[in-house]
């Protein structure tokens, strides 16, 4: 692996909107009146979980009441069918009083995000994928709550479930009766308490974490700025190639995942009210985290197998090279990316030109319209088929951790 000179991270600092990985973390300065809630408070994120949904999760798993919940919730997947018979009273106690959507939401904002994403489907699709989803990877504490929790022994079924949540979000229907995300995101977030409480009990997790409890409100605010804000500017590089993209289509953008945020139970005063706010705060939820790990090395290598297991009309080594193009040579380095450098050299000519005539800026169509065209049309069929199902998510609460750990 190269080794890191203090030039060279302050350079994928700089390219990813990040403080160098390599410096001790800043304390917590960032002050909630840039957040949704607007006081001005300084609250440590790192020490914030989710006092909502953490003690009912702790009391049905001692119960052993979430085999029966997990099959409940099979018939549970719109967002405005009835919750299912037969759950323990306190759960439904507490779906009934999470599941809406908070009162800040803007329905005119999230109809135009809704737009927003299916006119940037194909873009977001590769960069959550190949961009976001490999991020995640270098990020250790989701690298080893990923590994060391039971959904870690199966990542192809773990995928799928990131999948659901992402597809869900993207929809046109999201937050509206007819969609999913509001299921999605409940189940989510119990899914976040099961680990909490579970993870603790591993000793081989224990043995590598820095933090007696996983998934605080800051790992989740780590998670946003891996996916909507390491997105936004990326989309926002591509406009040099003439990529469209409207302030007002920013701004959807940013409350969608605002009101997303909420949904899984991170605080108001902790989510950015602005995207100079969301990029104020990801120097200090993404500082010092990104870095290589054992677990995250082998994480990379699988969700990157699971791209190279179905025909993209490219090699496997162009994958890889498209995620170093993505993210730094840097995290290709840290995640031991072979290098190509002829896939390089058609990546850096043709993606830009590849952007400039997809979206009718450029009437010359590039030699490699068709490869890139299939390559991103394969990556959103991947993704939309590991993804939610028509008839219900397969996101399942977990009652154990990664056999063995």
């Amino acid at each position: 692996m190269q080794n890191l000179s203090r030039r060279s991270v302050l350079t994928l600092g700089a390219a990813l909107g990040l403080v160098a990985a390599t410096e001790t973390p800043k304390a917590w300065a960032w002050s909630s009146a840039n957040s949704i809630a607007g006081t001005d408070t300084v609250t440590d994120p790192w020490e914030v979980w989710d006092d909502d949904t953490d003690p009912l999760l702790v009391s049905l798993l001692d119960n052993n009441q979430v085999p029966a919940v997990n099959e409940a919730f099979k018939s549970w997947s719109r967002n405005g069918d009835p919750l299912p018979s037969g759950l323990p009273p306190e759960l439904t106690a507490y779906l009934n009083r999470v599941n809406t959507l908070p009162s800040w939401a803007d329905p005119v904002k999230l109809d135009r995000a809704a737009k927003f994403n299916k006119r940037m489907s194909m873009y977001l699709f590769l960069l959550y994928g190949l961009g976001s989803g490999i991020m995640s990877t270098v990020i250790p504490r989701e690298a080893r709550n990923v590994y060391w929790s039971e959904g870690g022994a199966d990542m192809k079924a773990r995928a799928a479930k990131t999948f659901t949540y992402g597809y869900d979000l993207n929809t046109p229907d999201a937050f509206k009766p007819t969609g999913y995300f509001m299921v999605t995101s409940h189940k989510t977030r119990l899914t976040h308490a099961a680990v909490r409480h579970l993870l603790p009990q591993s000793p081989a997790w224990q043995a590598v974490t820095d933090h007696p409890i996983p998934i605080s409100n800051g790992d989740i605010l780590i998670t946003f700025h891996s996916l909507g804000t390491y997105v936004r500017r990326k989309l926002r590089e591509w406009r040099n190639y003439g990529l469209r993209m409207s302030t007002a289509e920013e701004e959807a953008y940013l409350h969608m995942w605002q009101v997303a945020l909420h949904l899984l139970g991170v605080r108001d005063e902790f989510i950015p009210a602005t995207w100079a706010a969301a990029d104020e705060q990801s120097e200090y939820v993404l500082t010092p985290l990104l870095a290589p790990t054992r677990e995250g090395i082998d994480l990379a290598d699988i969700l990157l197998s699971l791209t190279s297991s179905v025909d993209l009309g490219v090699t496997k080594g162009f994958q890889r090279e498209f995620s170093r193009y993505l993210l730094s040579d840097q995290i290709g380095d840290w995640l031991r990316l072979p290098r190509h450098p002829v896939s390089r050299g058609v990546i850096e000519v043709g993606w830009p030109a590849y952007i400039a005539f997809r979206e009718g800026t450029s009437p010359i169509m590039p030699g490699t319209f068709t490869m890139f065209d299939r390559f991103v049309r394969g990556l959103a069929m991947l993704f939309l088929n590991n993804g939610s199902s028509p008839t219900q998510t397969p996101i399942t609460i977990p009652t154990r951790n990664r056999p063995g750990s």
